[in-house]
């Protein structure tokens, strides 16, 4: 039974701040389930009495919190988790997400501003083995209290939400989204759908929630499962033993995400062994983070159906477009297209002096939506965000005719692997850090494992390094995933016209390489 504190919002007499149309809707269905979790159904009524508790413990908490005010979350992902979150929306708060499996440093950089630090079982024990740190630190299940009136609080010019990136280029930038912006998402804000996201909504009946909910894409599209009445259906099994596409058919999954090599893994399993799995539930796939190529689009196409959407979009933007096999039996030529913008979604093109660029005109992509984010935590974001909300994605593409998204390179200098972005010029200097390297030149390449991968040529002062020693300074100064696929020895770098080193060039070396 939710509590009846909650039936004033059915009045209208609260702020309108996020989280307030979803607990509305919970308020509106609460026999509907949004979550199983394992054996446990947890209908929106139980959500709502979690929220209400939460809110009562936050309230209660030894730390005095008010709306701004920043705590850090730490935890897997469950259903106590999401609701311990809205709690702390419902009061305002600025919530620092933290994803698991994060280095000591980052960890202690990310809440260094926080005033709490809620935990659960599994991440109490790392919080015990690091240094000893200032901010409170309390457990999921210690933080319940008595039932407190959820009255939204949250100002709308003030900070919900900040979810780091990945720091694989060695610090994670914190990318933060104020109330007004989740407030406006269309995720989390049916009113703004249009008919296409009513229709992608009505496959998300039973939508997988793993990984963490500190990740813009996953809370995104957590967002509309729960807001168009569908179940989050959260796995037991750990993420690293997780089995794909086996738990897709055992848990009657109707949508997922994927990462680009989630993908290539699916597609083997099933090259070989279709008939053991049952995926007649399957309504949605969208794959997202990396690079999909067109004939790997066109394979998984062809493998699941119609059920396979491409991705487009970063954290700062959220979802930016999605390509469906719709898009591309109506233009065959979109199979090379990222897709439409999507729900509230505006594109455009710019040339590098900051002027529109007619259609099917290559340049700069800038993206605005109302749900946006407004700056980084700890990196100036003027370079990106401009003064009338346009967020430069430094992606070079071009729109077509049809409104197709195309993109043709990138202004910034990455390789994109397993869905986390690290830069080249940090793989390039770790190379050249070997006293026996004089240049060093880092290519993003294909990888059906990866999605991308590092390849690096090297020129030698006199001797040639071995190449493990190599591979060993990346993964130290960068990170374990950037280690180059392949490592080649040339004699000079080929040189473009701009007089820059020529890397196409280098890519098409790379065959040659025994």
């Amino acid at each position: 039974m939710y509590p009846t504190s909650f039936s004033s919002l059915r009045c209208g007499i609260m702020k309108p701040a996020f989280p307030y149309s979803l607990l509305k809707a919970f308020g509106d269905t609460p026999n509907v389930p949004a979550f199983e979790y394992g054996s446990r159904v947890i209908k929106r009524g139980d959500i709502l009495d979690l929220v209400a508790r939460y809110t009562g413990g936050l309230r209660a908490s030894q730390v005095d919190l008010g709306p701004g005010d920043s705590i850090a979350i730490y935890t897997g992902v469950t259903p106590d988790a999401f609701a311990v979150q809205i709690a702390a929306h419902v009061l305002g708060l600025r919530v620092i997400g933290v994803k698991p499996g994060i280095t000591t440093a980052q960890l202690l950089a990310i809440v260094g501003d926080a005033k709490l630090l809620i935990v659960d079982e599994t991440t109490r024990s790392e919080i015990e083995s690091l240094p000893p740190i200032t901010l409170e630190v309390v457990e999921l299940e210690i933080l319940l209290g008595d039932a407190s009136t959820i009255a939204t609080q949250g100002r709308l010019e003030d900070t919900a939400l900040v979810l780091f990136t990945s720091g694989t280029t060695g610090e994670p930038k914190g990318v933060e989204c104020t109330y007004a912006a989740l407030t406006a998402s269309w995720a989390w804000q049916r009113s703004a759908w249009d008919a296409d996201t009513e229709l992608m909504a009505a496959r998300y009946g039973r939508f997988i929630l793993f990984g963490t909910l500190a990740s813009t894409v996953m809370f995104e599209h957590l967002g509309l499962c729960l807001t168009s009445g569908g179940t989050a259906i959260i796995p037991t099994t750990p993420l690293p033993l997780l089995k794909f596409p086996h738990v897709l058919s055992d848990l009657h999954i109707s949508a997922a995400l994927f990462t680009v090599p989630r993908l290539y893994h699916v597609l083997e399993l099933l090259k070989s062994d279709a008939s053991s799995f049952d995926l007649s539930h399957l309504r949605s796939i969208v794959v997202s983070g990396s690079p999909l190529p067109a004939q790997k689009l066109r394979a998984a196409i062809e493998t699941l159906g119609d059920v396979v959407f491409n991705g487009y979009g970063m954290s700062e933007t959220g979802l930016v477009c999605l390509l469906s096999a719709a898009h591309i039996k109506e233009q065959p030529s979109a199979i090379n297209a990222v897709g439409r913008p999507f729900t509230g979604v505006q594109i455009q093109i710019r040339n590098d002096s900051g002027d529109a660029l007619p259609l099917n005109e290559t340049g700069h992509v800038w993206v605005r939506t109302l749900g946006a984010f407004r700056g980084y935590t700890n990196e100036e974001s003027t370079s990106v965000l401009d003064p009338g909300g346009w967020i430069w994605t430094r992606d070079l593409g071009s729109l077509g005719n049809l409104g197709f998204l195309y993109l043709t390179g990138r202004a910034r200098d990455i390789v994109i692997i397993n869905a986390n972005v690290y830069y080249i010029g940090a793989i390039e200097h770790a190379l050249s850090s070997h006293p026996d390297v004089d240049a060093a030149y880092v290519v993003s390449i294909p990888d059906d494992n990866t999605g991308e991968a590092a390849a690096a040529f090297i020129t030698v002062k006199k001797y040639r390094p071995y190449l493990d020693d190599l591979r060993a300074l990346v993964r130290e100064k960068v990170s374990p995933a950037a280690v180059p696929s392949v490592i080649t020895v040339i004699d000079s770098v080929p040189v473009a016209p701009s007089g820059k080193p020529d890397k196409q060039a280098l890519i098409g070396l790379i065959p040659r390489v025994k």
